[in-house]
């Protein structure tokens, strides 16, 4: 076969006369007067190779069926062109070489490999990579000068073929786009950067599912067994920080599993899985885009665009302009919305430490101000719609719930800034403010969003700051949201002395709601702690109080407080005059809490006049509403009620799958008084299926439980489990 000309010297070139004789520099070149040996030379030349490019898939490709079945189904109906597109090191050219494969047989002409050098900063010309496809098919001809001769060379080296073109690491549309092959061909493409293009099927890549990401390391390093699951979450699932962890112990005998997942504990550490691949990304974009992302690192987890608006400072069309910048560079990923163009953004946890890594300390604490001020604005508008009753319960449930991490991170960071400052300046002043704003800012909300324990640590670093700020009037409210907080721990105790604290500070500053909160939560302890009577006296004085101010909230809290107090006493009637009063209330303004509390304790008290029926009509109603709002605690409640309903009606069984709920759900949130009074029902359930074993040893815990919160219902558990065991 015949050299293909030599450009770089001409000098060597040599040309073929038809005759065979050839014409040049004689004293540089053999002469080759053989005809029949030069037509031979010429057709072998002029026959069509068939270059097999591709390598084989990584051996330790793991699943991807979900994606793999999507693609072979496209690309049996009708297309030809498909992009993997997510960020570096999530395994794109993985799937493609493994698509590769399986699509061998199919496109069996060819199948060409192209690096398009996407990720650095001189990427392959459409022409260089034209080129090489028409080398690869015959490597002697002449490439053009002019692009649209070699693009007509291109397509006509693959017209009438079967092949497959792998283009991996694609920059952009403009790079890609002279490539498409004609039709018959089928064109893989692997991109960082999202772009589209006629009829190609776009499919975004992830990170891998749990269970794939175990069976990886386990594939490369068996010997990470058991600890597979929190290595792989150290690694976030992303296939490249998962090969490269699983490589370090294949190679590293000397090094222990549990002692490379403590090295992982360090960000840095996890940071050197990724590094390189991450950079190749970020060093090509702008200098003030590589601002932007790393500002993004401040997000816990998911964002929406009003978020990294607020973040960057920005007008929103601006924000808008530079997130698409960022998602098309698969520094971003965004998340669309069943139903809706809007949808929320996300950076991968290890490009989140890359990205913080390399933002300045001053433009964290700048950040970090702007997310946690803004966030706190949301949580206070969550409340906000929660306290307008009706359908904006939900709306703002709903908000809460959506930027819960946002929320809870800007709140630490707050509270973070409180516990490093050793005293109070004016510069820091805003900074103090903000932690003491959190709690304040969504209390109704975070009573039914946050555990107890997590509220009680709100709670304290917002008091610290409200007494640092000398705010005598927020530091009442706090010392009260502590009280609530303790009480529903069960600790009646600890609540009672927060509640005093509150009214000493009310009394000072002629706070007359906060005296009606404290009263009332103080009525409140003091039933918890069997004293009726002195429970009944606060709440008269805390109704009053309401009343005068036109509290219609607290009033109908005071009623719903004082049917409680005479049902303890033993009169039905009473109390359903006082719980109708508080469903009134409840149902004018729009309080759904209150009416569901209100519906629920009219239940009891049909159940002890004795019409069980009306009382399970009651507590399904109080269900409905319980789960609509989010309501745990009282969710717990009311399934333990239906289960006392139905332990009345003879229907034990019924009874214990209700007192199962309960227990379950009480331990979930951390309600002990829900939890032992779970036990206790069940103990008696339990008794009256004939199961004394059983019996007794719900009995058992309910007792230690009731014994720990100091319940006046332990003496009854106590005497009872006397006489079973006798």
């Amino acid at each position: 076969m015949l050299d293909g000309p030599d450009r770089g010297d001409a000098r060597n070139r040599t040309t073929i006369n038809g005759d065979g004789s050839v014409i040049g520099d004689h004293s540089q070149s053999k002469v080759i007067k053989d005809s029949t040996i030069i037509e031979k030379m010429i057709i072998e030349a002029s026959e069509p190779s068939h270059p097999y490019q591709i390598p084989r898939p990584p051996k330790d490709f793991k699943d991807r069926d979900k994606e793999l079945d999507d693609i072979l189904a496209a690309i049996e109906a009708g297309t030809e062109i498909i992009a993997l597109r997510g960020i570096g090191g999530v395994g794109k050219t993985d799937l493609a070489l493994v698509l590769a494969g399986r699509l061998k047989e199919h496109y069996s002409d060819s199948q060409l490999f192209l690096d398009m050098l996407g990720t650095r900063s001189s990427s392959l010309k459409p022409v260089e990579a034209m080129a090489q496809v028409v080398r690869a098919y015959r490597p002697e001809t002449r490439m053009p000068d002019d692009s649209n001769e070699m693009r007509g060379l291109y397509l006509s080296v693959l017209a009438n073929r079967h092949a497959l073109l792998l283009v991996d690491n694609a920059a952009s549309r403009e790079q890609v786009e002279p490539l498409l092959p004609p039709e018959g061909c089928i064109m893989l493409i692997t991109s960082r950067q999202r772009f589209a293009l006629p009829g190609m099927k776009t499919v975004d890549l992830d990170v891998l599912p749990e269970a794939d990401a175990c069976n990886l390391l386990i594939a490369n390093a068996s010997r990470i067994g058991e600890h597979a699951k929190e290595m792989a979450e150290l690694c976030g699932y992303l296939p490249l920080a998962l090969r490269n962890a699983s490589s370090v112990l294949a190679e590293n005998i000397d090094v222990g599993v549990m002692e490379y997942l403590r090295r992982l504990q360090d960000a840095k550490k996890r940071l050197d899985l990724v590094d390189a691949s991450f950079s190749l990304s970020y060093d090509l974009l702008s200098l003030d885009k590589r601002e932007l992302w790393c500002m993004l690192s401040v997000f816990p987890a998911d964002f929406d665009r009003a978020g990294a608006t607020a973040v960057w400072n920005m007008e929103p069309d601006e924000a808008a302009e530079a997130l698409s910048e960022l998602v098309k560079w698969s520094l971003v990923n965004f998340l669309s919305s069943p139903g809706s163009e809007e949808g929320r953004y996300r950076l991968h946890d290890l490009a989140r430490l890359f990205a913080s890594a390399r933002q300045s300390e001053e433009s964290k604490a700048i950040v970090h101000k702007r997310h946690a001020a803004y966030y706190k604005e949301l949580l206070s508008t969550a409340n906000s719609l929660y306290e307008k009753g009706g359908s904006s319960i939900q709306a703002g449930l709903a908000l809460f719930d959506r930027e819960q991490m946002n929320i809870k991170g800007g709140q630490a960071w707050a509270e973070g800034q409180i516990g490093k400052a050793k005293e109070i300046s004016r510069q820091r002043v805003p900074v103090f403010r903000l932690c003491e704003d959190y709690s304040a800012a969504g209390v109704y909300v975070l009573d039914l969003r946050l555990h107890p324990a997590e509220k009680i640590g709100w709670f304290e670093a917002s008091l610290r700051a409200a007494r640092a700020l000398k705010d005598r009037n927020a530091e009442g409210v706090h010392l009260g949201n502590l009280g609530l907080a303790y009480a529903d721990l069960g600790d009646a105790r600890k609540a009672i002395e927060y509640y005093e604290q509150q009214l000493v500070i009310a009394h000072e500053i002629g706070d007359r709601k906060g005296d009606g909160n404290a009263l009332g939560n103080l009525g409140n302890a003091y039933a918890d702690l069997g004293d009726v009577r002195k429970a009944i006296d606060y709440y008269e004085q805390a109704l009053e109080i309401d009343r005068e101010i036109v509290d219609r909230r607290g009033e109908g809290t005071d009623l719903g407080n004082l049917g409680v107090a005479y049902k303890n006493l033993g009169d039905a009637k009473k109390s359903i005059e006082y719980y109708e009063q508080a469903l009134e209330i409840a149902r004018e303004i729009g309080n759904r809490m209150g009416e569901g509390n209100a519906l629920g304790n009219l239940g009891i008290a049909y159940y002890l006049l004795g019409d069980t029926k009306k009382a399970i009509e009651y507590y399904e109603q109080v269900l409905t509403i319980n789960r609509e709002i989010g309501d745990r605690r009282n969710e717990g409640n009311t399934l333990g009620n239906l289960g006392i309903a139905y332990a009345a009606l003879g229907d034990a069984k019924k009874a214990i799958v209700y007192y199962e709920q309960q227990l379950k759900l009480t331990q979930e949130i951390g309600d002990r008084r829900g939890e032992g009074n779970a036990l206790w029902n069940m103990s008696l359930a339990l008794h009256n299926l004939d199961k004394p074993s059983e019996a007794i040893k719900k009995a058992e815990s309910a007792l230690q439980i009731y014994k720990q919160i100091e319940s006046p219902a332990a003496a009854r558990v106590k005497q009872q489990l006397a006489e079973w065991r006798k």
